[in-house]
């Protein structure tokens, strides 16, 4: 990776250069009075970059001694890469090219001829090429600023898009907890009401009342909890029964894509569980339908006697499909979801050109 010159350096470099051309163009000239006008001219650089319109200006008198052009060339440029009104630099380029005309032309209608011409496009392209550079890099400058707003903008976005989606995820997978917890704990308040009722001992009957009366309490605030998430923002429709294994066959079969399913999953297992096994065919199966056009897919449910596997794996496309952007967000709540179940998934390519979606939960926990 090559560096660029420093700044510093590269002004030094241009001063040294402004300074060689006065001195030759002095003794050229053998003019003493031109040393004035170009050291003015020369001495301007050294504020160009604060006030390039008065230093432009003031390194004009110079180019009247045919040779010393660098100074006026040099500000053309800055005052072009500094001012967007292209009246600005025009105004400039004119004024520089009538001085660099003006010390070797002959005006007088009897000697005008092609020579004199070639020299007015010369000096007036010696204007413009400046000119030109200056609105180049400038363009090109705003242009790489503005391309950093944008890449900026797109990362604020995607991470504010990633931040709602695991948001969203956290909230439902809050409120699939609730269903859980809230009928665990039901349960539980009604058995501590019937040994209340049932048992002689009188303190067993004030521990089953305690145990009930928290059991209602605990159910209060998970209510409040839900009617808090729904005041917030999500939607009532997220309240409506979840999706369990049972549903499973018809996602396959509704999927628009050759699917099938292979093996079952054991009985009595947690609704919790159940979720997430059916968000993870169905995410699967969506990103089969939408980067693998024509593949079909195998969905195959295994288990042993502590983990169960979800294995969701697709052929190779056969139709070509649109490159559609992806921030793999529905992955990402995937991951989560598989972590709060103490489980961990796994996604890779396959040997023949698919795709492999693998989840594995402990039925240690869950079973």
């Amino acid at each position: 990776m090559t560096s660029r010159p420093s700044p510093l350096l590269v002004r030094g470099a241009v001063l040294a250069l402004a300074v060689v051309e006065g001195v030759l163009t002095t003794i050229s000239e053998e003019d003493p009075y031109g040393i004035v006008p170009i050291a003015v001219a020369v001495l301007a650089l050294l504020v160009l970059e604060r006030r390039p319109l008065p230093a432009f200006l003031a390194t004009l008198p110079a180019v009247l001694y045919p040779g010393a052009i660098l100074p006026a060339i040099i500000g053309l440029y800055v005052v072009s890469s500094r001012h967007r009104d292209w009246w600005v630099p025009a105004g400039c380029g004119l004024l520089a090219a009538a001085g660099f005309v003006f010390p070797t032309a002959e005006f007088a209608p009897s000697i005008w001829n092609s020579y004199t011409l070639l020299g007015v496009i010369y000096f007036t392209m010696t204007a413009l090429a400046p000119i030109l550079l200056g609105q180049f890099l400038r363009s090109r400058r705003e242009l790489a600023l503005r391309l950093e707003e944008i890449k900026e903008a797109r990362e604020h976005e995607r991470r504010l898009d990633a931040e709602a989606i695991l948001a969203k995820e956290r909230n439902q997978l809050a409120r699939e907890m609730h269903d859980v917890v809230s009928h665990q704990v039901s349960l539980i308040a009604v058995q501590a009401a019937a040994l209340q009722v049932s048992t002689p001992d009188p303190d067993a009957r004030l521990a089953a009342a305690n145990v009930r009366q928290l059991s209602v309490n605990t159910l209060d605030e998970l209510r409040h909890m839900v009617n808090l998430l729904r005041a917030s923002g999500t939607p009532a429709t997220e309240l409506t029964p979840q999706p369990t294994l049972t549903d499973l066959e018809r996602l396959i079969a509704g999927s628009a894509i050759d699917a099938q399913l292979v093996g079952t999953a054991p009985e009595g297992l947690e609704p919790t569980v159940q979720r997430a096994i059916y968000r993870t065919v169905q995410e699967a199966l969506t990103n089969v339908r939408k980067h693998a056009p024509g593949a079909g897919a195998t969905v195959e449910i295994s288990h042993d006697d502590t983990d169960l596997t979800v294995t969701v794996t697709n052929t190779r496309p056969t139709r070509p499909h649109l490159a559609l952007p992806s921030a793999r967000h529905g992955l990402v709540g995937l991951h989560e979801r598989a972590a709060l179940l103490n489980g961990k998934l796994h996604t890779g390519p396959t040997a023949d050109g698919g795709f492999q979606l693998r989840l594995i939960l402990p039925l240690t926990a869950h079973g």
